[in-house]
């Protein structure tokens, strides 16, 4: 039965909160847990739901986004029918909302040659490891016109609906006033039947720096992880060939996630270590979140801090964040001696 679903991620959403850790990239390309971005959650979730063509719609920022992804191939999505497919958006005058129907109409070819009778929308910023199948199932028994995935009562931005009915909303969208899937919901006036689908998994959405922080240091918490990377529904990223990381004998990790290809000499605590990252001799890290390929010197001292990809954090250096405002270091800068002028 899935196998009659089509994917749509809307990956065009900006949010300012975010402005810190979207200067050059999307949204969805933002790197979380360590070696993941944040589309490649809802991406392996369609996936692993045997949904075998996806589409993406970005808008900012999205050279990195394209790189990630590649052609598909971590995601088995590299086929000669269906697969992996993108549609930047031709202009910047867009709705905001998920699921903008000028966006889809300029792509409207891709809807048109589909032959899944079914599609679901969704965004491209939530981390769960949800079964599309349980949706769909329920979608199709309750004889529903579009369903809305929610957790908790609030909406996740996720919406299953025929694939004929959305073709119908994107092509009368300027007669019927609906600028979005978003907007079809919340009106009550028409005579479409929306459901509710109810998921009960572990969710979070990142939509903020502090939601970013907070979403990050959850999955020091084995109850959370556990929920997230499932053995029987793995989440899919870009391989990267990478020696294993070295631990030196001074380096200390406690309740940490360190990816590979680092090099471990001071003291990390609480905090999620990305690729590539160096961290030098009596350098302590507490409460931290650092990217790609950063390198931070010896005898510094970093709390509640957010370093992106390629920074550079000179020795002798102390950053002070806090959990409810973490300190942001923006990609490819340098935090030094002119800094602590």
């Amino acid at each position: 039965m899935i196998k009659n679903l089509l994917g749509v991620i809307d990956a065009t959403t900006y949010r300012n909160e975010l402005e810190d850790l979207t200067i050059n990239r999307s949204m969805a390309a933002i790197p979380f847990a360590g070696r993941y971005r944040l589309i490649d959650f809802i991406l392996s979730n369609m996936v692993n739901s045997g949904i075998e063509s996806v589409a993406i719609f970005p808008r900012y920022q999205y050279r990195s986004l394209m790189d990630h992804l590649g052609s598909g191939k971590q995601w088995d999505l590299n086929r000669k029918r269906d697969g992996l497919f993108f549609f930047p958006a031709s202009d910047l005058d867009l709705n905001e909302e998920i699921g903008s129907f000028k966006q889809f109409q300029n792509n409207m070819d891709y809807f048109l040659r589909s032959t899944q009778k079914y599609t679901l929308i969704a965004n491209s910023y939530t981390v769960c490891n949800i079964d599309y199948n349980m949706i769909l199932k329920r979608h199709i028994e309750a004889d529903c016109d579009i369903t809305e995935v929610r957790n908790l009562g609030k909406s996740l931005e996720m919406f299953i609906l025929e694939t004929s009915l959305l073709i119908d909303l994107i092509t009368n969208h300027k007669k019927t006033g609906y600028l979005s899937i978003l907007d079809v919901v919340r009106d009550h006036r028409h005579s479409l039947k929306i459901c509710d689908y109810e998921y009960r998994g572990y969710v979070s959405v990142v939509d903020s720096i502090k939601k970013y922080y907070t979403h990050s240091m959850e999955l020091l918490q084995p109850t959370v992880w556990k929920q997230l990377f499932l053995q029987s529904d793995p989440i899919y990223t870009k391989v990267k060939d990478e020696p294993p990381t070295k631990y030196t004998k001074n380096g200390v990790v406690k309740n940490s996630i360190i990816a590979n290809g680092c090099i471990i000499e001071g003291h990390v605590e609480n905090s999620i270590i990305s690729r590539a990252v160096k961290i030098g001799k009596g350098t302590i890290i507490k409460n931290s979140i650092i990217m790609q390929k950063s390198l931070i010197g010896e005898d510094c001292v970093l709390d509640s801090v957010i370093i992106d990809k390629d920074v550079r954090v000179e020795s002798n250096v102390k950053l002070q964040g806090s959990e409810i405002s973490p300190y942001v270091v923006r990609k490819g800068t340098i935090q030094g001696a002119l800094m602590r002028s």
